[in-house]
């Protein structure tokens, strides 16, 4: 059952801004506290009480709300956290900030042989993606090396993580949302299955496609209209072995369907820095001994080893872009260690500290703060939506707005918010970062709206039927626009 937060806030005198951001969490005299009639009416037909949906309406730049609705209560807000995230990883790492990948020679190289391992050290790149460790692997093959005659070592100590389980959330650790964070994160921890209806069969193709994967194909071309999301995947009837490192697909495949694709989190990190390397290297006409010592381990770089090479990862400008525009999970845990790697190794104690030592220094009172894993992707994560609506007009104020508005959806046109409000008057004029679970719909950004004001919009449902809450979320807008 959702508990309302009680705070009384003592303060001292405060100036500009910093004052706003402490009065956006306090309902203001003249407020309106109930919504709207279309959002109201429409949370009556989705059987949604207001006492589980919080929403702060203000102009940026003004104290006072033009709607305030349960703004204290502590909610949980899905996706809308990487906000949170985001706008503290441009602020307290900059725009600029970039992620190292270091490979390392541990033994001496004559004549482009390495007589010793190979090290990779990651440094929680949240996008070294397929496309960044062929360029990784290049590099190694344009400096010289061209035969390993050692094993692969893999140095993840920048984070400071044990294990952890990536069913935990919903029972399904193939899902690429659920991978848990590793410093040295090949693609995802994913594989791309890519499916082609030709001549009378289904042709399956993996893409990384490492040795070691096995594919298991009995798909039937069938009849009937494609079906869409989790629906298409059930079709399919998958296994996924990973200590066997296979994948079978054994179910329908409507020929309606034309070219699709399937990501899954398959393989053990291990084995997908390994596999993907491999496939790689080899690709590349570079040689990695078979013979026993070609295997790969986890280890620290040896005293001695020399750098061969280092990868940068894209800005972090870009990397708050895809993480917010289309809601990446992974990416958002990254950041958030990334905030606690000051340090030594980065642990999620310190990344949380972190955070409210920066909410504190704009003086942004959330006791009712809880963040997991910075991700939303979470049961137990919780900020009200007047605090959310604090940070987002002090993120006006930032030198680092540019950036974070940027990263957010446009309602109508991309990301998330591609198919919301489409061909709408609000359409194109919000950027809006969403958020949902089982129980949870959410959202918060800004709409640019009919008279040229910029306001900051913040709801958020907490309740059974939260599934069925965008059409009073997306009447919102509109009242808003």
């Amino acid at each position: 059952m959702l508990t309302r937060i009680s705070a009384v806030i003592r303060t001292p005198a405060i100036h500009g801004i910093a004052a706003l951001l402490l009065l956006a969490a306090i309902p203001p005299a003249g407020a309106q506290a109930v919504f709207p009639p279309p959002v109201a009416a429409a949370l009556a037909a989705a059987k949604i009480p207001a006492a589980s949906v919080a929403a702060v309406v203000q102009e940026v730049g003004s104290a006072r709300a033009a709607l305030s609705v349960n703004p204290a209560l502590a909610m949980n807000p899905a996706s809308v956290m990487k906000l949170v995230t985001t706008y503290a990883a441009l602020e307290q790492l900059g725009p600029a900030y970039r992620w190292k990948t270091e490979a390392y020679a541990a033994g001496g190289v004559v004549d482009g042989v390495l007589e010793g391992d190979l090290v990779l050290k990651g440094y929680g790149d949240p996008k070294l993606d397929l496309e960044a460790f062929w360029r990784l692997v290049r590099a190694l093959r344009g400096k010289g090396l061209r035969e390993i005659r050692g094993s692969l070592v893999i140095d993840r100590s920048q984070f400071a993580l044990t294990g952890g389980d990536a069913a935990r959330f919903d029972g399904d650790p193939f899902r690429p949302y659920n991978v848990l964070p590793d410093a040295l994160l090949v693609n995802y921890k994913s594989i791309r299955f890519v499916f082609l209806p030709e001549a009378g069969a289904v042709r399956v193709y993996a893409e990384p496609r490492p040795p070691t994967l096995e594919i298991v194909n009995t798909l039937k071309l069938a009849d009937g209209a494609c079906p869409e999301g989790s629906a298409f995947r059930e079709l399919l009837k998958p296994t996924f072995e990973s200590a066997r490192q296979r994948a079978t697909f054994a179910g329908q495949y409507p020929a309606s369907c034309g070219e699709k694709d399937l990501n899954v989190a398959l393989l053990e990190p291990n084995d997908q820095v390994a596999g993907v390397f491999r496939q790689i290297w080899s690709e590349s006409g570079g040689r990695w001994d078979n013979s026993g010592n070609g295997s790969v381990r986890e280890g620290a770089v040896p005293a001695g080893a020399r750098l061969i090479h280092s990868l940068e990862s894209p800005a972090l400008a870009e990397i708050v872009r895809d993480t917010n525009k289309f809601s990446n999970n992974i990416m958002a845990r990254h950041l958030f260690l990334a905030l606690g790697a000051d340090n030594g190794p980065a642990t999620t104690q310190q990344a949380l500290a972190a955070v409210r030592a920066w909410l504190a220094a704009k003086r942004i009172a959330a006791p009712e703060l809880v963040m997991e894993n910075g991700s939303g992707l979470s049961r137990i994560e919780r900020i009200s939506a007047g605090n959310l609506a604090a940070l987002l007009q002090a993120a006006w104020q930032s030198p680092v707005m540019p950036e974070f508005i940027a990263s957010m959806p446009i309602a109508g046109l991309d990301g998330t918010m591609r198919r919301r409000v489409k061909g709408e008057g609000v359409a194109g004029q919000a950027h809006i970062k969403t958020g949902l679970l089982s129980d949870v719909r959410s959202m918060a950004g800004y709409v640019l709206d009919r008279n040229g004001k910029r306001i900051i919009v913040v709801m958020v449902v907490n309740h059974a039927n939260a599934h069925q809450a965008q059409p009073a979320m997306d009447a919102l807008l509109r009242w808003v626009y």
